[in-house]
């Protein structure tokens, strides 16, 4: 707890235990949540937190680039405190969105740059398909 409370002074931000709470449940998860799932599955530790502040903190964290939003086409952001870049794959059925840490883009960026002659500074790289639970179920797309 003391390293997300010093992550959060170096970006000059104040330390509440929202803050904190938020940040933790990010850093600990390798699942990709909405900030309604972050405001349901904190609401019994903070009972007091609101859904506005779980926005605002998070577009704080955001702001700070303690955390990432992915935008993933579901008419809703989930979050992610892997600020490395990294491409995701979203099952279309479930929603459940995942890293793909093992692709590695240095490759696509060097080609990119070098037709383009962009300097990149950021890139989010989305794929989509059926996860292996969803094709073993029959779920039919959403």
């Amino acid at each position: 707890m003391k390293e997300l409370a010093q992550r959060l002074k170096e970006k000059n931000l104040k330390v509440t235990p929202q803050r904190l709470a938020i940040f933790q449940m990010l850093s600990k998860t390798e699942e990709h949540p909405s900030a309604e799932t972050i405001y349901k599955s904190l609401e019994t530790t903070h009972p007091t937190m609101s859904l506005a502040t779980v926005y605002k903190t998070l577009d704080a964290l955001k702001k700070v680039h303690l955390i990432q939003e992915l935008n993933v086409g579901e008419d809703c952001f989930r979050y992610d405190a892997n600020t490395n870049s990294h491409p995701h794959i979203v099952c279309i059925s479930c929603h459940e969105v995942y890293d793909m840490d093992s692709i590695d883009l240095d490759d696509v960026r060097s080609k990119i740059q070098k037709e383009t002659n962009f300097q990149l500074v950021d890139e989010r790289l989305y794929f989509y398909g059926i996860c292996p639970k969803c094709q073993n179920n029959k779920y039919p797309p959403a």
